[in-house]
C-alpha cells in the first residue's frame, strides 16, 4: 500500500511539472524586433559586414610645358575634399596599363559636312594609340540614339572598316551615348591576362559638335556615370565657325580655335569634369601629336584612394583637388569631383568604392 501511495505521489508531481513547463505564462518572452530594421546587425557566418566609403582618383601630373612628370611619390601629394585635407590611404604609380577605349562618333545631321573629318580623326587615333595584343576598343555612333558598330576588339582594321561606312542623319543624343557607353561597355571591359586582371585604363574619345537635342539623360547624369565608372573622356570638336578669320590672322593664331560655340564649351566641360582634355582642331593633321600625347598620358598616371572625413550620403557634389607639395611647376589633371550617394546597404557613390 505504501508503495502504491508513493507511486501516485510521484505521478502527480510529474504531471504538475509538465503542466508548469507548458504554461504560456512561464515561457521566456521573444526578443522584440529593433525599432529600426537598419539597426539590426548583419551576420554572414562569423563575419559582420560593414560598408566603408572610399574615393578612388586617377590623375596625371604635368609640368608647365605639358610634359609628364612620372617620378613623384605619395608624400608629394595632398588631396582635398570640398577644401578639407584628407588622408591618402592607398597610392600607386601606374605605367603602361592596357587601355579600354570607347570611340564615340556623332553621326547626326548637324555634323554632315564634317563626317569625313570624324572618320579620319577616329581612325587616326586608333592606329596611333591602339597596341595589338594589349589594348582594345569599340566604336559607337549616335544620332537619334546610340548604336554599337563594333564591340571590343584589338583589331584596328575591323574598327576602321566599320567607321568608313558611317553616314550622317537624324538628331543628336550626346548625353545618352556617353551614359550608355559607360554603363554598358566601359563599366565591365574585357580583362587582360596576368596577375592584375582588373587593372585597365578606361577611356572615351568623343568626336562631336556638342549640341544635344534628343537625350533622355542630362549632361550631369552623363558626367556622373563617367565618374562612377572611372572613365576619362577626351573630346574633339567638329565645329569650324572660327575659320571665317582671314588667312593672315589664322597663320598668326597657329590654326587655333579662338571663338568657342556653346557646344564647344559643353565638350570642354565634359572633358575637364572627368580628367580629360578637349581639342578644337580644323585639320586632322592637327591631331597627330595630340593622339600620341593622349596615349602616353593614359599609360603614365597616378592613383590614390581616400576615405572622406566629411562624407554624408545626401547626394551632394564633392569637389576634389589634388596638389603637389613644393612643386609649383607641376599641375595635376584629374576629375573634379563625385556625388555622395553612398548609404549602408546601397550601391556605392560615383567614384567611391565599397570595401
Amino acid at each position: 500500500m505504501m508503495i502504491r501511495r508513493l507511486a501516485i505521489v510521484i505521478l502527480l508531481c510529474a504531471a504538475m511539472l509538465l503542466g508548469a513547463e507548458s504554461s504560456p505564462a512561464q515561457q521566456p518572452a521573444a526578443p522584440a524586433p529593433p525599432a529600426n530594421p537598419q539597426d539590426a546587425p548583419v551576420h554572414t557566418g562569423q563575419t559582420i559586414t560593414t560598408e566603408v566609403n572610399l574615393v578612388d582618383v586617377l590623375f596625371t601630373a604635368l609640368n608647365r610645358r605639358n610634359k609628364l612628370v612620372i617620378d613623384l611619390n605619395k608624400d608629394d601629394f595632398r588631396v582635398f575634399d570640398d577644401g578639407k585635407p584628407q588622408e591618402i590611404r592607398y597610392f600607386s604609380r601606374q605605367t603602361d596599363l592596357p587601355l579600354r577605349i570607347g570611340m564615340l562618333l556623332d553621326t547626326s545631321n548637324s555634323i554632315r559636312d564634317r563626317i569625313q573629318f570624324e572618320k579620319d580623326a577616329s581612325i587616326g587615333f586608333l592606329f596611333n594609340v591602339l597596341r595589338h595584343g594589349k589594348d582594345q576598343a569599340f566604336v559607337m555612333t549616335f544620332d537619334d540614339r546610340p548604336s554599337i558598330l563594333q564591340g571590343f576588339t584589338e583589331d584596328a582594321g575591323r574598327l576602321r572598316d566599320e567607321i568608313i561606312g558611317t553616314k550622317a542623319g537624324g538628331g543628336t543624343a550626346v548625353y545618352d551615348a556617353i551614359y550608355e557607353a559607360c554603363e554598358k561597355e566601359l563599366s565591365n571591359p574585357p580583362r587582360p591576362p596576368g596577375d592584375q586582371p582588373d587593372v585597365v585604363r578606361r577611356v572615351m574619345i568623343l568626336i562631336s559638335d556638342g549640341e544635344d537635342n534628343l537625350s533622355e539623360h542630362t549632361r550631369a547624369e552623363a558626367i556622373e556615370m563617367a565618374q562612377r565608372t572611372s572613365v576619362v573622356i577626351y573630346t574633339i570638336s567638329t565645329s569650324t565657325q572660327w575659320i571665317s578669320l582671314s588667312e593672315t590672322n589664322r597663320e598668326k593664331m597657329g590654326d587655333r580655335k579662338i571663338h568657342k560655340t556653346e557646344g564647344d564649351n559643353i565638350l570642354e566641360d565634359i572633358a575637364e569634369e572627368t580628367g580629360g582634355r578637349a581639342f578644337f582642331p580644323y585639320h586632322v593633321d592637327d591631331l597627330d601629336q595630340s593622339f600620341q600625347d593622349i596615349g602616353d598620358e593614359l599609360r603614365s598616371q597616378y592613383s590614390l584612394t581616400y576615405r572622406p572625413t566629411n562624407f554624408v550620403a545626401n547626394g551632394k557634389y564633392h569637389k576634389i583637388k589634388i596638389r603637389v607639395e613644393g612643386r609649383k611647376d607641376v599641375q595635376v589633371r584629374a576629375r573634379r569631383g563625385y556625388y555622395a550617394h553612398m548609404a549602408a546597404g546601397k550601391n556605392p557613390a560615383p567614384g567611391a568604392a565599397s570595401k
